[in-house]
């Protein structure tokens, strides 16, 4: 017999909400047997979340997750298929990543510029107002 899991375990395992495991189970990325109200998650679900953990990381989509999951089930030993499109996913996942680190990159030589600006003008200020001082301060005596 395989080892089997309770929804508490996978959760204290892989630090994750039973809620969020639950969800995973409602996009059908997971498939527990059920004894009565209680869910007995396999072998199979327990890879199947790390899998999903994993490919949330590296920023798939639950439906693209799913995707992956079917092509496996598919030929039960994985497929080129399978392999095409991960290969896909990550070229996208990469070139999003890239257009976003230019993105931050084009920010950050924004704000570097307002940043000179605002300090420039507050110079200036306490330049005009240390003037101003200056003339009522000798208008004054």
């Amino acid at each position: 017999m395989s080892k089997t899991y309770s929804i508490s375990e996978l959760a204290s395992e892989f630090d994750v909400t039973t809620r969020s495991i639950r969800f995973y189970e409602d996009q059908e990325l997971l498939h527990p047997a059920r004894r009565g109200q209680t869910r007995i998650y396999s072998s199979k679900d327990r890879v199947r979340l790390k899998l999903t953990l994993r490919g949330k990381r590296l920023g798939l989509s639950l439906a693209e997750i799913r995707e992956l999951f079917e092509l496996w089930d598919e030929t039960r030993s994985g497929s080129e298929k399978q392999l095409q499109l991960m290969l896909n996913k990550i070229g996208e996942r990469r070139a999003a990543l890239e257009q976003q680190m230019k993105d931050i990159t084009m920010v950050q030589l924004e704000l570097e510029s307002a940043e000179i600006r605002c300090r420039q003008a507050l110079e200036e200020l306490h330049e005009k107002q240390s003037d101003e001082e200056r003339i009522q301060a000798s208008s004054s005596t």
